[in-house]
C-alpha cells in the first residue's frame, strides 16, 4: 500500500483502527470476484493492488462508516436487587439446617487434626 494514500485516507477517518478494519473488508470484497462489491467503484485505478483501490475509495468518499453512540455504562449497586424468594437471608435455623450447615461441626474430638 502506499504510504501517501494512507496519510490522505488518516485524515478522512482518522482512527487507524477504523481504517484498517476498513480496507480490510474491502480489500476482502474486491478478491472476492462475485457480486456488484468485487468491481472498484472509482474508475481508472486498472493497474493497482485492491489495498491501494480501498485507500482511493475511502479518500474520494465513496465509503464512510459511523462510529457508535458511546454510552457511559453505571454498576448496580445491589440496594434494590431482588433476591429469588428461595434465599435464606441468613444461613442459621431452619435454611441453615437444610443445607447442612450443621453436618460437620467444628472439631468435636480433641487431638485428631492439627
Amino acid at each position: 500500500m502506499n504510504a501517501e494514500l494512507v496519510k490522505k485516507a488518516l485524515e478522512k477517518v482518522l482512527n487507524p483502527n477504523v481504517l484498517v478494519n476498513m480496507v480490510s473488508r474491502r480489500v476482502r470484497q474486491l478478491n472476492s470476484g462475485a457480486g456488484g462489491l468485487s468491481r472498484p467503484l472509482v474508475a481508472g485505478l486498472a493497474n493497482l493492488g485492491a489495498g491501494d483501490i480501498a485507500l482511493h475509495e475511502i479518500i474520494e468518499d465513496k465509503m464512510s462508516f459511523e462510529m457508535p453512540e458511546i454510552i457511559a455504562l453505571t454498576r448496580p449497586t445491589g440496594t434494590n436487587r431482588k433476591r429469588p424468594q428461595h434465599w435464606a437471608k441468613n444461613k442459621t435455623g431452619a435454611a441453615g439446617e437444610e443445607n447442612g450447615a450443621n453436618d460437620f461441626p467444628a472439631r468435636k474430638r480433641a487431638g485428631t487434626h492439627s
